[in-house]
């Protein structure tokens, strides 16, 4: 991953949030950062970020929904003819679902696996021959709802753990052709993500029938735990770390709090701790 030929990263969901921060970041660290998003009418923030960092000129927006394969495969063919490589992928889109499955149905469960899961094993595959090509790199935003899962986050935390198992399987097997893949685990983040998804619960609880009381529980406690968030520059400095690293880790929580409750999951044989902790939530 050296040369003098800039390195070119791909970031996905870059509108606001982990995203925008992480493609600013990665500029200001002297990437050519090709930042993409599904509505490209959303990229003022991250351009006027870019502008007040002074990397506007390695910044360069593309539109991508990481659910469509032609799109996705049509993106990456033209990075690279654009670029004449591709050294790293950041897997960062991503859509929050709060609710239960009773109330919700299969729909809300497959639709966040598209997006969540599908989408970031398409982009991947997609990617993988160039990143052959450059020795680079795969670092794709999980959660640490990808480890530990959550009340009214089934569906969320489905298509997290399907990720982390996905890239903890590829990742031996990317290395033999000279791919690092890893896997960043933010706690909560002060985003616009979260406002999203706690003004859609507000909603949710008019119709929640037998889980009204619990969703509230649920609702409660996670709006007090937003007073300890990282921002989302917080949250996006190990990405741009990965970025250079010679070696990079499977896995990398973004701050001493994930650590923790990743911590407790990983050494919680029968799962009784976890639901201990997670059942508390509902109280």
């Amino acid at each position: 991953m050296t040369g003098h030929t800039p390195r070119t990263v791909l970031i996905t969901g870059t509108s606001t949030g982990i995203g925008l921060a992480a493609a600013v970041a990665a500029a200001r660290a002297g990437w050519h950062t090709v930042a993409t998003m599904r509505d490209t009418g959303r990229a003022g923030a991250l351009m006027d970020a870019a502008r007040e960092a002074g990397v506007q000129d390695l910044v360069q927006v593309k539109p991508l929904d990481v659910t469509d394969a032609a799109a996705v495969e049509a993106c990456v063919a033209e990075i690279v003819a654009e670029h004449g490589r591709l050294d790293a992928v950041v897997n960062n889109a991503g859509a929050g679902f709060v609710g239960t499955v009773e109330q919700n149905g299969m729909a809300a469960v497959r639709a966040s696996m598209e997006v969540n899961y599908f989408g970031v094993v398409e982009l991947t595959r997609a990617a993988l021959p160039h990143l052959r090509a450059s020795g680079g790199r795969v670092i794709t935003v999980t959660s640490v709802g990808g480890v530990v899962g959550q009340p009214f986050n089934e569906a969320y935390c489905a298509a997290k753990f399907a990720v982390e198992g996905f890239m903890e399987s590829l990742a031996p097997v990317a290395a033999t052709v000279g791919v690092q893949v890893a896997l960043v685990e933010p706690g909560a983040v002060t985003s616009e993500f979260v406002a999203s998804q706690l003004d859609y619960v507000t909603e949710l609880l008019s119709t929640a029938g037998p889980y009204t009381a619990t969703l509230q529980a649920y609702v409660d406690r996670t709006q007090k735990s937003y007073g300890v968030a990282q921002t989302p520059a917080e949250a996006a400095a190990p990405i741009v770390e990965l970025l250079g690293a010679e070696r990079m880790p499977l896995r990398v929580q973004t701050s001493d709090w994930a650590r923790e409750f990743v911590a407790a999951k990983l050494t919680d044989l029968d799962g009784s701790a976890v639901q201990a902790m997670t059942s508390s939530w509902l109280a």
